[in-house]
């Protein structure tokens, strides 16, 4: 085989399913007629570490001095025969191969267990009630976290599950601490990664190799690949690009990068991939390169042909999972988050409805950078085409949309066209908690599968969610929240400490809200993050407004994107981290509500001045559901049996219609006038969601006035029909 490019993610991103990004260059080199060829190194190297020959060769890397290790450490090495003979079956397992195993792990008596099995009252709590599967896969997970414990103490402290010498990688404003360690000998890691990049290599026989790096941890291993290729096939040019170039390297300046890369790029990779394709092969000039940064003379040159413009996302191409092991992925339940799990656990397609967000302005966020500033939505149509296409090619029907925050307009139609496609699928998608999602669409977003969302809370506090521009409050999330969860629809919210001039009350506050939230049964899922502050936000660009100070102007020559700052009006952010992870496993857990907030700190914290009752009196002023004459009205449900007979009262008789509606769970019986009756049954045809045409409320009134003399909304804001949204009639 010989491809012009070969698109590599380096190790570690996740174990339970590919990075998409290779997936989306692959579905636009497709577009283009350009052959490619695509590797996820990080689930090749786990593989080959975590085999029953790979765990041979990792203990006979450990047994050099064992007097200097923990008892921990110790203790697997004593247990190394039962490692090595359950890790074959253990991992067949994860990948959904050897489901009645489970059974086995389950009782505690077949994997061997180091100090990660101590979370036994975690355990009890979360899956108490839960499957054998997921209470399996959670202690197959320690399983391995244990021979990662053994491996990061005895043989390389830079491993991790997804992420590999993140530290090196995180921050670094000067590329020296890299570069030192990029000159030493190979690590047992760094031996087990050339072995398979020489085998893959020699097999694709590529003119360029694309390296993928979306985070820190990708950084370190893509900078092996590279060096290894320059060193062994000076011939094949070596690019690299991703989230992480997109963030940290825009002001590089160091020549000793380009020892590793012959080309770095920024930003959407199609147009910029294209180009240096052209250029390799003398069809373009070097001036003529998109977005990429290469040496010339000896120089760092950043080259932008503004004459080359973007393609558009309907150009891009359905994301192609070919070549990927997609039966080799590993699900795991590493954290007890139901979110976290979710991700971890099961292989999902990645899709975008929109490139970029279409808010744009929360003052944390890289809002400067295109990725977030260019917002461009695609049609609901072309988004259930790729969906069906990838369906076809990957067998798998899950579907994870990584966007910035999906646009609910977009949403509702996609539902709609699932609906209409009769495709059977499972997503979720991170969102704005805005109050365009009702009851109704939440319904709708139900019924067409989704699963669950994910957004930004941020810091519960409305003085500072205004300062964030977040264009929410609290009460409205947690209105936003009802609607998702008593549809059915998990719910995960982003948390945020540490915004600059955050005080320790308002941190506290932010705490109570969230007990509050969880207690009301309309949050699910949860994470507390502190906040950094980034050179592309709008704290970073003008830390002045925000009351924060850089504690560096130093640009550096490698990776420039978080920036130390010191916050002199707010709290001592950090003390707060402890007490608030502790409390939201609690909470997540459904337990501790009524403990006193200073029971998850070591230090003397304000009183919250939030309202105990603050969230079910926000709940209770429900927003009134005021339709619009362009409101659309659609029918999901089942056709109605209708059983006419006639009412009497006092010698007065009427003819009166009887319409029962059955879905998967319930029954719904409504009685009205024979008449209205059959409009009903005639006009919930014409609102069917698998019509082409699509009614407005107005359309529905005018309809129902030409008939009847009645008040329409007397009878359709009313009972019984006001009932029929929980079977299918929805105002959207």
């Amino acid at each position: 085989m010989s491809v012009p490019v070969f698109l590599i993610t380096p190790p570690f991103t996740q174990l339970n399913t590919p990075y998409p990004a290779t997936a989306y260059l692959k579905g636009f080199l497709n577009t283009r007629q350009i052959k490619s060829f695509q590797a996820d190194l990080g689930i090749e190297v786990t593989l080959e570490l975590f085999s029953k020959q790979g765990l041979i060769n990792l203990f006979q890397q450990v047994n050099n001095d064992p007097a200097v290790f923990s008892g921990n450490a110790k203790r697997i090495i004593a247990l190394r025969d039962d490692y090595i003979n359950t890790i074959d079956a253990t991992i067949l397992f994860l990948q959904g191969k050897n489901p009645t195993l489970g059974h086995l792990i389950s009782k505690r008596n077949f994997l061997p267990e180091a100090s990660r099995f101590a979370q036994l009252d975690d355990l009890k709590w979360a899956f108490g009630t839960m499957g054998t599967q997921d209470k399996a896969k959670h202690l197959a997970t320690m399983y391995l976290e244990d021979l990662s414990d053994l491996i990061t103490e005895c043989v390389d402290p830079h491993f991790g599950f997804s992420r590999y010498a993140e530290k090196l990688g995180r921050s670094a404003n000067s590329f020296d601490e890299l570069y030192a360690s990029l000159q030493k000998e190979y690590t047992y890691l760094d031996k087990i990664l050339i072995d398979i990049l020489q085998k893959r290599i020699a097999e694709v026989d590529p003119a360029l190799v694309a390296l993928s790096v979306p985070f820190p941890g990708n950084l370190y291993t893509s900078l092996r690949c590279g060096q290894w290729i320059k060193k062994n096939y000076p011939g094949i040019k070596v690019v690299m690009g991703g989230g992480f170039a997109n963030t940290e390297l825009r002001s590089l300046s160091d020549e000793r990068v380009f020892e590793f890369y012959d080309f770095i790029t920024l930003d959407d990779g199609e147009a910029p991939i294209e180009n240096l394709l052209l250029f390799l092969e003398g069809k373009k000039a070097v001036n003529e390169l998109k977005r990429s940064f290469t040496l010339i003379n000896g120089q760092v040159t950043y080259i932008n042909n503004t004459a080359c413009t973007d393609y558009k996302q309907g150009q891009v191409g359905t994301p192609d999972y070919s070549d990927l092991l997609l039966d080799k992925y590993i699900s795991a339940i590493e954290v007890i988050n139901p979110m976290h799990s979710l991700w971890s656990d099961g292989r999902w397609n990645k899709l975008t409805m929109a490139h970029g967000c279409y808010w744009g302005k929360c003052t944390f966020c890289d809002i400067s950078l295109d990725y977030i500033k260019l917002y461009e939505p695609i049609t609901a149509q072309l988004l259930c085409d790729r969906m069906e296409e990838m369906i076809a090619q990957t067998g798998q029907n899950g579907f994870h949309f990584v966007d910035e925050a999906a646009p609910p307009a977009l949403m509702r139609a996609l539902a709609i066209e699932i609906i209409k496609r009769k495709l059977t699928v499972s997503w979720w998608a991170n969102i704005r908690f805005e109050k365009s999602f009702t009851r109704d669409l939440c319904l709708l977003l139900k019924a067409a599968g989704c699963i669950a969302v994910s957004g930004g809370l941020e810091v519960a506090s409305d003085r500072l969610l205004l300062l964030i521009e977040k264009g929410i409050t609290v009460a409205q999330v947690a209105r936003v929240n009802k609607h998702f969860s008593e549809a059915g629809i998990m719910v995960h919210a982003y948390l945020m400490y540490g915004f600059p001039t955050q005080t320790a009350e308002e941190t506290i506050n932010s705490l109570e809200m969230v007990r509050q939230l969880f207690e009301a049964g309309i949050l699910q899922s949860a994470f507390w993050h502190q906040f950094t502050m980034t050179a592309h936000s709008p704290v970073g660009l003008n830390p002045e407004k925000y009351k924060v100070k850089k504690i560096s102007t130093v640009i550096g020559s490698f990776a420039n994107n978080d920036i130390e700052h010191s916050d002199l009006t707010g709290a001592d952010h950090p003390s707060f981290s402890f007490g608030l992870k502790k409390s939201l496993l609690n909470y997540m857990h459904g337990a501790c509500f009524d403990y006193p907030l200073q029971k998850w700190f070591d230090f003397k914290i304000p009183k919250t001045t939030v309202a105990p009752d603050y969230i079910l009196n926000a709940l209770q002023h429900e927003d009134v559901l005021s339709s619009k004459p362009t409101t659309k009205i659609v029918w999901l449900g089942n056709k109605p049996s209708i059983v006419n007979f006639t009412k009497s009262k006092k010698g007065n008789h009427w003819q009166m219609s009887e319409l029962t509606f059955q879905n998967k769970r319930d029954v719904l019986s409504i009685k009205v006038s024979e008449q209205q009756g059959a409009w009903l049954a005639e006009m919930l045809e014409k609102l069917s969601v698998a019509q082409l045409k699509t009614y407005t409320i107005q359309e529905v009134k005018q309809n129902y006035e030409a008939a009847f003399l009645d008040d329409f909304e007397l009878f359709w804001d009313n009972k019984p029909v006001n009932g029929l949204h929980k079977f299918g009639l929805l105002q959207l």
